[in-house]
């Protein structure tokens, strides 16, 4: 008999936990309803069109991280049940730009998405399933009943045990039917980059631009167009040598001469969907791994041998003298990372892994999906896309923060920095005199931030998600991303944009005031238990913006169940919550059991009412009972 477990606020008795909550629970599931499909030539779909079909529905949106980390975990998934297995991507956009139907469009061509996309611009469907959290995923059964939900990350092998169960099921009462589902893909489009990311002047006097989609990097002359060379087959991987392959490569940053003698190459590529750093010969176009073991971090060590620390999603890279190394914008878990190439080393810089906005010692601070870097001097700047802020790192490691306001207020104004507004932008560079230029992505601007007054200003409007620039001769040339080309679009003076500001439309999350429980709810897979080890199996952190908002309940513990008291006075706020579970198969006589780590961080938007709910579920795996 399964030893009995505390998960959120109930106790799991039942070895077989998936088939008897769904067996309890017979919830139908919600009609899709939005703006429009893509991937599917045309056609809309109804629910009543999957019957007989396992229907997994994906809620993401194209700016978030662990969206993009959950496309290529359910990858293998759709592959291995091609024939009775739907999954439905549901877009729910966080941002303005996110809701144009074209760049929804662009995103499903640019992270290969290979499965129905319905837009739903409104959050039609994400309010209809009750849906709290970028990523959320949804399993409906051949009968059109939802059987399981799951936030986050790491629930693999979860899935591919509950579809499993519901096929078998379904499959014996005759409900299943198996062949082609509605994915119909798009025609293929040829362009001398495809997506381009970042971009690097070579002391060559030529560009380097790494080439996403493409999955490669590219040598230019400075005119931005002629080709030197291609570094990479095209084909997505991580082979190193003469011959390499990439996945989605991002940031490139140059080593100082005398550490590119030592170490043998001359530039560190983030090999962002690998979770690798790659090292490059600009000689030979030779490429190496140099950090990374090719898993995406989880949990554990950050600090150790290169070869031995997983990374996760790396988006860009620097060499900043202060620190010694190449920081590593750690998008994945919200952190700064350090690369040390002469000691083959990996280290932990700042951040807490919480996604946020919060200043001070590096190493208590919050970031929130950096993707830009540009070292000037004693100065790091970021930028941080999901909280549309500009900030910068001293050489005494204190976070300070130039433009943004939080994760969830963004839009197009320039003026004083302390008003002024960014919309996801994903590039940084250094520019003479102190200033910096920001690659403003989902304002399609450039905008430019100048420390001496204070003051914002925009350069260039009209460039097509602009993810990073560099200064050649003086000029500012721009990755035109979703133009698939470099740029150069600043003219001389700067515009002034009044601009609006805007703030996610997510519906907040309705409690009472003084003490509400918040329930992480999560079920371990059939055939697994927590694994408690090497101590606790679930880890819970939570905090607020503003801090104040929370009297009680803040900080970390080991319980998925915790009791917040909410102070007095305040009517809105944000609960920022970070829970992980950990479970391993439930079997004595297998000497190496396997494991996974389901992780999930929610930026929680709250509404405070007298006569609210007391009780707030957040789902990371399985049904609330409680509701």
């Amino acid at each position: 008999m399964w030893t009995p477990k505390r998960v959120g606020v109930r106790v799991v008795l039942d070895r077989d936990v998936t088939t008897a909550q769904r067996r309890r629970a017979r919830v139908r599931a919600p009609e899709l309803v939005g703006r429009g499909w893509l991937n599917t030539g045309g056609r809309d779909i109804r629910l009543a069109d999957l019957r007989g079909k396992v229907v997994l529905l994906d809620f993401w949106s194209f700016c978030c991280i662990n969206c993009l980390h959950v496309l290529d975990e359910l990858r293998p998934l759709e592959a291995e049940f091609a024939d009775v297995l739907v999954t439905v991507g549901v877009h729910s956009p966080k941002f303005v730009h996110e809701a144009e139907p074209a760049a929804l469009e662009a995103a499903v061509e640019r992270y290969e998405v290979e499965h129905p996309v319905l837009d739903d611009p409104e959050l039609t469907t994400w309010q209809n399933y009750a849906v709290k959290a970028w990523p959320t995923l949804v399993l409906v059964d051949p009968e059109g009943y939802v059987v399981h939900v799951a936030s986050g990350e790491g629930h693999l092998d979860a899935l591919r045990q509950i579809v499993s169960e519901v096929v078998a099921e379904h499959d014996a009462k005759g409900t299943l039917h198996r062949g082609d589902g509605p994915y119909v893909a798009p025609p293929p489009r040829e362009t001398e980059l495809r997506f381009p990311a970042k971009a690097v002047l070579t002391g060559h006097n030529t560009l380097l631009v790494s080439d996403s989609a493409h999955h490669g990097l590219v040598e230019l002359e400075t005119d931005g167009e002629t080709v030197v060379r291609r570094i990479g087959t095209g084909e997505r991987g991580r082979r190193d040598g003469l011959e390499p392959t990439f996945s989605e490569p991002a940031g490139i940053a140059l080593l100082p001469a005398d550490v590119a003698a030592e170490v043998g190459y001359h530039a560190v590529v983030a090999d962002t969907v690998n979770h690798l750093l790659r090292g490059l010969d600009l000689v030979t176009g030779e490429v190496t791994t140099v950090a990374g073991t090719g898993e995406q971090w989880r949990d554990g060590d950050t600090d150790g041998p290169a070869d031995a620390i997983d990374l996760t999603s790396p988006w860009d890279v620097a060499w900043w003298e202060p620190a010694g190394g190449v920081v590593v914008a750690m998008a994945g878990n919200h952190t700064l990372g350090l690369f040390k190439p002469r000691e083959r080393r990996v280290e932990r810089l700042a951040g807490t892994t919480v996604e946020g906005l919060h200043d001070g010692p590096a190493e208590e601070a919050f970031f929130a999906q950096t993707s830009g870097l540009a070292a000037d001097g004693d100065r790091l700047w970021l930028v941080d896309s999901e909280t549309s802020a500009l900030r910068w790192l001293d050489a005494d490691r204190t976070v300070h923060t130039a433009i943004g306001k939080g994760l969830f207020d963004f839009g197009h104004r320039d003026g004083p920095a302390d008003q002024a507004l960014l919309q996801h932008p994903l590039g940084v560079t250094a520019l003479p005199g102190g200033q910096v230029a920001i690659a403003d992505t989902y304002n399609g601007a450039i905008r430019r931030y100048d420390p001496s007054t204070g003051e914002v200003s925009t350069l260039a409007t009209d460039v097509a998600e602009p993810s990073d620039a560099v200064l050649v001769d003086g000029e500012l040339v721009v990755v035109a991303s979703a133009a698939h080309r470099l740029e150069r679009p600043v003219a001389p003076g700067a515009k002034l944009v009044s601009g609006e500001a805007h703030q996610v439309r997510r519906p907040p999350s309705v409690i009472a005031s003084g003490e509400v429980e918040v329930v992480v709810v999560f079920t371990p897979p059939t055939g697994q238990k927590l694994d408690d080890r090497f101590g606790p199996s679930t880890r819970l952190e939570i905090t607020s913006s503003p801090p104040g908002l929370l009297v009680e309940g803040a900080g970390v513990g080991t319980d998925l169940v915790r009791v917040l008291r909410v102070a007095e006075g305040f009517a809105e706020g944000v609960l920022h919550v970070v829970a992980q579970a950990a479970s391993c198969t439930d079997d004595p006589a297998v000497e190496h059991p396997a494991c996974t780590l389901a992780r999930q961080d929610w930026g929680v938007p709250i509404r405070v009412v007298k006569d609210g709910p007391r009780r707030l579920p957040l789902m990371m795996g399985g049904l609330d009972e409680g509701i």
